[in-house]
């Protein structure tokens, strides 16, 4: 455990310019050049912090995936294990099974997954992507490794078919050939079906690529292919030779069996099915267009839209389902995308949400050759999963325990708590549960596979979501999984738009005026603060009572006035404003959007939503207790807000802009601080800077809420995220320091802010409520609140807000503070321990503000008592506290930014976790500033990833991968030791249920499937060898699972050498192996020529 010496100096002394330090390593301590006011007395306070973390409790490692796979292409069920794979437009792959079971794997080449096919109950799944290559993937661990691959590189793969319990896989390709792989070993069979083979000679046009491949129920022997013209061919392995042929003059989406193998059903481009049999295929047993209008005497029926896929399942006790997805008729072209379930004489019509990606009927048997019983339908949307229950009349869907729905609306924002109270997520749970949609089937969900414990990881984890429509999502986050406990409307608060009003809140965003841009929560107290991208703030309140009341709202006009240059002398400093001028008194908004009379009238003092005026039902849960909005200010509207603190045991809210900062007190409603950034400094202003008014220019977020991957600028999406004003230079350039980017920029935002009790000033010897506030040029300021000292007296009494002249500077926008006692222990803010405010018991009415300051009183020495930690784009400080020396200054990177920094708690230490926009994920100790750990974690691709991006304490982060999906992430080496221990199995050992008895008869007459030999027809033996050029076998890294995601460290350096070591051994050992067998082989030679030469050595030339 390594001891750093704290030295503390004189009072005098001042902390350096950003200059003087800038130049200091990550482990210096010096605080740079001082000076020492006049008075000052020497003397010298020696204090020791034991820092106990160090680089060996840090790697970085991902942990799980939560949502909806992000573009969907296929979808795959194991009937048996009863686990679900689905595969995405960007190679990934999520296998799921019962709660808790949830993996997600990824081709390396990015390519699209075309098709998915579980070797039913043996732990493997056969991926094929669009580059042509085929993937064999083991899922009996729990992180799911390529076995195997076969790249063809002469044709196009666009259907495979595994038969079960066979280990011989078809694939069907574009050119209309289909081949055949051996699944054990992947490597290709001799034996290929040949387009110009399977069809007729007579036959001039190429039939298409093939669209199915599958082996008759009846007769493992016989295969059906289907080509995309219309034609099927049933195709006789054994003889090598097309059985039958069946044409059709529409195209063919897809093929399904009769159990018995004696019919099959096609479905059609024209949005017709048809039934063949087998013993007449020279036109269909029945054609029917299910959607299609009732068609007059000697007319076709009217054709509809393609039937892209049908399924055709029998039962033992009913009619068999009909099961096909499409085929509507063309004059409905409003109707949704559609699911259609005919059962004997009755058609169901299920419109879906979402256009329908692939559909597959969930069976009791895995035996092609009995009786089905379907019992649901598990349907792939682009944006959703939904199983529809088959066994009640009224097809009700069952409730999906996976939180499919994170982008019911686009996420906007996040935040996660993690080791937050425990009795949080039940009190969310038993609001949030009473909200629940209704209506689901009774029955379980059917997709049980897989075995999953809770592990050792128990502490209670919280994960809230913000969205374009204004709601927020709380997720129980606890154990690896992700269940929604509670939902929050915002938009509830403000009147609905009406179509043609509400145009001042369009001057500000595109769309989704409602958008949530921040979120601020108090797990101890459950105070809840949003932020929205229409300038407003709103504060929530928990209770468990229902109420109805009207909602308090405050207008606040937030401007900057001065249009003088500043120079730093204090005599021509202007004075500080009265602060009773910057009171807005709280109004009714009753008729605010209607001040504008016409277009050529300037707006102004107008906000851009109106909040409701009559009283409204608030539910149980959050309910608003104060809405603040920033008006329109002489024609400009007003601008974001950029940062967000509240606190629960001062009673106060605090938010920033680009123009400046606003401090409210939510207990008396009233507003304490309006001011303008510049006015903030007083005369400790250092810089010359010309303010202007705000941007004229629109702000637009179309940025929070895309649901799209497509390339967007970087630049634009600087402009479009929520982000500080200040970083609106171009994305891949970096931020220039504050002091020389104050000429170029006059507008200063607020961008962040923190509650906590310390010293505002430098001779204060006591700890009082402060706010400190940091710009985007990199300065610090403290503004002291001066509180009442009891309760009554809160209430009534003013609070006084004043800056401090405390000045601090940092290089780059500053992201976050924190603080630590002189011990080293991190120091959380104040807060007011809850209380239900409606609660009508007389004892509550009573009761009193209940505070936890978390604060020792300090003690009698004289000298500093708590360390400042403040993080900006390009550096990080610790200050002593109150004397305002800097002990340590780390500049963590100058060719990039940082765009997410914080302060947490890991193994009951302080580190601070930073973000870099660079894709490097940091951590370093505290207060030395030590660096614990530096990894090239991911690029950064999109604004998304910087905007959702968050840590917190136990050493875990996430951040929004993709529109629909939340990637969890662990930089503690504990975590991952045991992330094996927390995932769950995806195989469990189940035997293979046994296969119906068929009977004598139809043993006897049921074909010859039961002798057929696959082996001894497929193998090389018979069929020989493909041809090299045909198809490349790739082995798979399945059997290396050592990396452990630390890509760039040490260990991955040493797997990698290894790996490659085994590699090189084994080449030489081959190697040797070959000289060993030529050195045989030459030891043969020379004997077989010295028992020839003995043999004719003694015979003469005429006896040869």
């Amino acid at each position: 455990m390594k001891k750093f010496n704290f030295r503390k100096v004189l009072d005098g002394l001042t902390a350096s310019s950003p200059g003087s330090g800038s130049g200091s390593g990550s482990n210096s301590s010096g605080a740079g050049s001082g000076s020492v006011h006049p008075g000052g007395t020497a003397g010298l306070l020696r204090e020791e912090i034991q820092e106990s973390l160090t680089s060996d409790y840090f790697q970085i490692c991902k942990t799980v995936r939560h949502g909806f796979p992000y573009q969907p292409t296929a979808l795959a069920f194991d009937p048996v294990q009863k686990i679900l794979a689905i595969g995405t437009r960007t190679g990934a792959i999520r296998i799921l099974g019962r709660p808790g079971v949830d993996c997600h794997c990824q081709h390396e080449s990015g390519a699209a997954v075309l098709q998915l096919q579980f070797l039913i109950n043996e732990g493997a799944l056969v991926s094929a992507s669009s580059d042509d290559t085929l993937h064999l993937w083991n899922l009996r661990q729990k992180r799911p490794a390529i076995l195997h691959s076969l790249k063809f590189n002469r044709e196009r793969i666009t259907y495979c078919h595994l038969p079960f319990q066979s280990k011989w896989l078809y694939v069907g390709t574009e050119r209309g050939n289909t081949h055949i792989v051996n699944i054990e070993s992947f490597i290709l069979s001799g034996y290929v079906i040949m387009w110009n083979k399977a069809i007729e000679l007579s036959t001039k046009t190429h039939p298409g690529p093939v669209v199915h491949l599958s082996d008759s129920p009846r007769d493992e022997g016989k295969l059906l292919i289907g080509y995309e013209n219309g034609t099927v061919v049933f195709w006789d392995l054994k003889s090598k030779r097309a059985e039958l042929r069946v044409y059709y003059d529409e195209a063919i989406h897809s093929i399904d069996w009769h159990h018995e193998g004696k019919q099959f059903m096609c479905s059609h481009s024209d949005g017709s099915l048809t039934l063949w049999n087998l013993k007449s295929p020279s036109r269909p047993f029945q054609t029917t267009v299910p959607h299609g209008k009732s068609p007059r005497e000697g007319r076709k029926s009217e054709p509809c839209k393609p039937i892209l896929k049908v399924e055709y399942k029998t039962c033992r006790n009913s009619e068999p389902f009909i099961i096909f997805s499409g085929g509507l008729s063309y004059d409905k072209a409003c109707r949704r995308p559609s699911l259609t379930i005919m059962h004997g004489k009755a058609i169901t019509v299920l419109e879906m949400d979402h256009p329908i990606v692939e559909f597959l009927t969930l069976c009791e048997t895995p035996y092609p050759n009995e009786f089905q019983e379907p019992y649901a339908v598990a349907v792939l949307l682009e944006k959703d999963l939904i199983v529809v229950d088959l066994t009640q009349t009224n097809f009700p869907i069952f409730e999906n325990p996976y939180p499919m729905d994170i982008h019911e609306s686009p996420v906007t924002c996040t935040a996660y708590f993690a080791d937050c109270p425990p009795d949080l997520i039940l009190v969310l749970y038993s609001i949030g549960v009473k909200h629940k949609k209704q209506g689901y089937s009774n029955k379980e969900w059917p997709v049980s596979g897989g075995a999953w414990n809770l592990g050792a990881q128990t502490y209670p984890e919280i994960i809230i979501t913000g969205h374009a429509d204004g709601s927020i999502k709380f997720w129980d986050a606890s154990a690896m999984t992700l269940q929604m406990l509670y939902k929050l409307k915002t938009s509830k608060v403000f009147e609905k738009q009406k179509v043609g009003d509400g145009k001042q809140a369009c001057e500000i965003v595109e769309e989704d005026p409602f958008a949530v841009q921040m979120v601020y929560w108090c797990p101890e107290s459950r105070i809840f603060c949003v932020s929205g991208v229409s300038a407003y703030v709103i504060i929530y309140k928990f209770s468990r009572h229902e109420i109805t009341t009207e909602i308090v709202s405050l207008e606040v006009r937030l401007q900057c006035d001065v249009e003088d240059i500043i120079t730093p002398e204090p005599e021509t400093s202007p004075p500080f404003p009265d602060l009773s001028s910057q009171l807005p008194s709280s109004r009714s908004l009753s008729g605010s959007t209607n001040t504008v009379s016409s277009e050529g009238v300037t707006k102004d003092s107008i906000p851009c939503l109106s909040v409701k005026t009559r009283p409204v039902r608030m539910p149980p849960g959050y309910q608003a207790d104060l809405v603040i909005q920033l008006v329109w200010v002489d024609g400009e509207p007003p601008q974001q807000i950029t940062s967000l603190a509240v606190s629960s045991a001062y009673g106060i809210v605090a938010f920033g802009n680009c123009t400046g900062l606003v401090v409210v007190d939510f207990i008396q409603k009233t507003v304490l601080l309006s001011m303008g950034t510049i006015d903030l400094y007083r005369s400790s202003d250092l810089y010359q800077r010309q303010p202007r008014s705000p941007r004229k220019n629109k702000q637009f977020i179309a940025g929070l809420t895309e649901l799209n991957d497509s390339p967007v600028p970087l630049e634009l999406e600087r402009c479009k995220s929520p982000t500080s004003e200040a970083r609106e230079n171009s994305y891949n350039r970096s931020r220039s320091s504050s002091i020389s980017s104050i000429d170029k920029d006059s507008k200063e935002a607020v961008t962040a802010l923190y509650f906590m009790e310390s010293f505002a000033r430098k001779n204060d010897s006591t700890v009082s409520p402060c706010l400190f506030v940091g710009t985007s040029l990199g300065m610090v300021l403290l503004i002291s609140l001066n509180l009442p000292s009891s309760d009554e007296q809160r209430c009534t009494e003013p609070v006084m807000v004043l800056p401090s002249g405390t000045l601090l500077s940092l290089k780059g926008a500053v992201l976050t503070f924190s603080c630590m006692d002189r011990t080293g222990s991190l120091m959380q803010p104040p807060y007011e321990v809850w209380r239900d405010p409606n609660n009508t018991d007389e004892n509550e009415k009573t009761w009193k503000r209940k505070l936890v300051m978390n604060y020792s009183s300090a003690s009698q020495e004289t000298g500093d008592h708590q360390y400042a930690i403040i993080c900006s784009e390009k550096q990080a400080k610790v200050f002593s506290l109150p004397s305002q020396t800097c002990l340590y200054v780390h500049n963590i990177t100058e060719a990039s930014f940082i765009l997410q920094a914080e302060v947490v708690v890991m193994c009951n230490s302080a580190c601070l976790a930073c973000f870099c926009a660079n894709g490097h994920i940091m951590i370093m100790s505290l207060p030395s500033l030590r660096p614990m750990l530096d990894v090239n974690y991911l690029p950064l691709t999109d604004m998304r990833i910087a905007r959702t991006f968050c840590f917190t304490n136990e050493g875990q982060a996430l951040y929004l991968v993709s529109p629909t999906e939340i990637q969890r992430l662990t930089y503690s080496q504990e975590m991952c030791d045991n992330i094996q221990d927390m995932l769950g199995d995806l195989f469990t050992p189940i035997e293979t249920p046994e296969a119906q008895n068929r009977g004598f008869l139809k043993g006897l007459f049921g074909g010859s499937g039961q002798t057929f030999d696959r082996e001894e027809l497929f193998g090389e033996a018979t069929a020989g060898k493909a041809s090299r050029s045909l198809a490349q076998h790739i082995p798979g890294p399945g059997s290396i699972e050592g990396m452990k995601g630390a890509a760039g460290g040490v260990m991955g350096e040493l797997t990698r050498a290894r790996i490659a070591l085994d590699e090189r051994g084994q080449r030489l050992g081959e190697l040797e192996e070959k000289t060993a067998g030529m050195m045989t082989s030459a030891e043969a030679f020379s004997k077989h020529a010295h028992e020839l030469m003995l043999k004719y050595k003694d015979k003469k030339w005429y006896q040869f």
